[in-house]
């Protein structure tokens, strides 16, 4: 009898190897890469009992890992610097029998691919949250099987948007002026409720059949690059959504950080700069859920860290990134983050990342970026972080009344800040994004305001990046995500209000439009813009100027906040008109014959090219 039970337990065994692999991640993979590591992750019942073997010329199989879960291996491959492209099986044997096999694919990577450029200050980025943009495909917005369906009455609901919507939109944006489309994560979320923001991934390597198809993302980079304009991919390292598929059967205990007890965060993100910090407290933060929806990931089990890691680089090049969002920067262990950066900067020089640290203090920001020097000794490797000090600086300086230390001196007090900094001109700049209010609420939905914040984030130093519909007055009533995040107009069939057409849009609306449009397409060609130094003036009389220069070239810009007009004698500026005579008003197209007076009109900006 014993023996019956013995052969019956291995010809389960057997039985449950020979089933089909049901994942292995990365599902490809490049030749060519400056990398020659690569780690697999398979997943399928019982594959831990099996041995992996594969034959294919420059490929070495250094080791596999069998951990806590038998339905898992990592697999760690060495590639060969003359690797071709093509297929290779990976066997799974038990004893003589090939238990199960998989087909993995190498592919050829694109010309040119490792030096590719990133965004850079030469571009205007569009943020978009897909969801609430277009509905540019009608049949995506229920799939079978998904937990969460559509309802576009409900403000955390999913509304239709998708990536067909963005393609058949490419040309509305780049009359605007725009170079570069970031999107908010487009990964699947297949949540039971609020699944529309993107933030809860539960699959790292599938767009979210609602949103579109792996294949419509690399449409969109297609579409994208005929018009010269870039991609910047949102990521999120910090969690996963708590219906990821591995949440289900994870490969080991310490993947998640505090499960299944689910201690949320502290949300303390100056910890991770503290000197004085304790342990506890630091732990408290970077191990703690950001909501009980998002489980924690653990960046510093290696195996975790590696499949990140890999995500990225396989998403940059399967879709031809420019550049990478990094959401919740501060929260993911802070040593992952710097091999991660440095890593993925290693395969693409000249690539962009830029990093989500809300934080008003310019030392806490300027800590993550590439090149600063910390007392700690960290480095980090981002090239770019969200300037979100200058943010709200602009708002408030705009909105306050002007005093010694109010208006538009906190403008010009933020930017003295940019010694922190190792590359202020590579940081990126906002007036919004999808996680606070408008702009235009903030500043107390003026117009002209709002007019004169464009104007100075279009021209100051950084990387411009507006929120879809700041061009047109979005406004919202509540204060919540689900009601800044609302409908783009015109973006569903049956809309009364039409962006695209300009039908029932308000006069002011279209004028804003006109004038994003007039300052970002100028903005493309003004290299003195993209490359040029800054210098500022102190603020006088609710005036604030400042210049855009190189040795050749200057572009003069004044903010005037008062309710009228105001004429600036210029001799004050000296310093860098000297030997400039005339100028162009980029907004209106007038020409100034005689740059030693300029009039600037109530409660707006002029952006002065100058001429020798």
């Amino acid at each position: 009898m014993k023996q019956i039970v013995t052969l019956f337990i291995i010809l389960i065994a057997l039985n449950v190897v020979a089933q089909n692999v049901e994942r292995v991640e990365p599902p490809n993979w490049w030749a060519g890469m400056q990398s020659p590591d690569l780690q697999l992750l398979v997943y399928g019942e019982a594959i831990s009992t099996a041995d992996v073997s594969l034959d294919y010329p420059g490929i070495e199989l250094v080791s596999v890992t069998k951990v806590e879960n038998p339905n898992y291996l990592f697999v760690d491959l060495k590639l060969g610097k003359d690797l071709k492209p093509g297929k290779f099986e990976i066997q799974f044997t038990t004893g003589k029998k090939v238990a199960a096999s998989y087909s993995y694919e190498l592919w050829e990577r694109k010309e040119n691919s490792a030096n590719r450029e990133g965004f850079n200050p030469s571009d205007v980025i569009c943020l978009i949250t897909p969801d609430r943009f277009v509905n540019g495909d009608t049949g995506n917005d229920e799939v079978e099987g998904m937990k969460e369906g559509m309802d576009r009455s409900y403000n955390y609901g999913r509304h239709g948007g998708d990536l067909r919507g963005i393609i058949n939109s490419l040309d509305y944006l780049q009359n605007l002026g725009y170079t570069a489309v970031w999107l908010n994560p487009v990964l699947e979320n297949d949540m039971p409720e609020a699944s529309y923001h993107g933030y809860a991934c539960t699959d790292f390597y599938k767009v979210d059949p609602r949103y579109g198809s792996n294949e419509e993302y690399v449409e969109l980079k297609r579409e994208l690059d005929k018009r010269g304009m870039k991609l910047i991919m949102d990521l999120i390292f910090n969690h996963c959504g708590s219906e990821h598929w591995w949440m289900y059967d994870m490969p080991m205990k310490d993947w998640i950080n505090n499960y299944p007890e689910i201690k949320i965060t502290n949300h303390r993100r100056t910890l991770n700069q503290d000197p004085h910090a304790s342990e506890v407290d630091v732990r408290g933060m970077v191990d703690g859920w950001f909501v009980k929806e998002m489980p924690d990931m653990n960046q510093k089990n290696p195996f975790l860290a590696k499949y990140l890691i890999q995500n990225s680089i396989w998403w940059v090049e399967y879709v031809g990134l420019e550049g990478i969002r990094q959401d919740t920067w501060p929260y993911p262990d802070k040593n992952m983050m710097s091999v991660w950066t440095n890593e993925l900067l290693e395969e693409y020089p000249n690539f962009n990342v830029v990093g989500e640290e809300w934080s008003m203090n310019p030392a806490i920001v300027s800590y993550w970026q590439k090149g600063k020097y910390n007392a700690d000794g960290y480095k980090n490797y981002a090239p770019s972080m969200m300037d979100f000090p200058l943010q709200s600086a602009v708002a408030q300086g705009l909105k306050n009344e002007e005093s010694w230390d109010y208006g538009l001196i906190q403008i010009y007090e933020a930017l003295s800040n940019d010694f922190q900094y190792p590359d202020a001109g590579n940081l990126t700049i906002f007036p919004d994004n999808h996680d606070m209010s408008r702009f235009y609420v903030q500043v107390g939905e003026d117009v002209d305001l709002l007019k004169i914040g464009l104007a100075f984030f279009l021209t100051t130093r950084g990387i411009p990046q507006i929120y879809y519909g700041t061009e047109i007055l979005m406004r919202h009533d509540g204060s919540e995500h689900g009601d800044i995040r609302a409908d783009f107009p015109g973006g569903w069939e049956g809309d009364k209000v039409n962006a695209f057409t300009g039908e029932g849009l308000s006069d002011e609306a279209k004028a804003i439009q006109k004038y994003v449009s007039a300052i970002q397409n100028w903005r493309k060609t003004a290299s003195v813009i993209h490359d040029g130094k800054l210098m500022h003036f102190i603020p006088e009389d609710g005036t604030y100027t400042y210049f855009r220069y190189t040795e050749d070239e200057a572009v003069m810009v004044i903010l005037n906040k008062n309710a009228e007009a105001k004429t600036i004698t210029t001799n004050r500026f000296n310093e860098v008109i000297s030997g400039y005579k005339s100028g162009k008003e980029i907004i209106s197209g007038k020409t100034i014959s005689d740059i030693s007076e300029i009039n600037v009109p109530a409660k707006s900006a002029v952006i002065v090219e100058l001429s020798k």
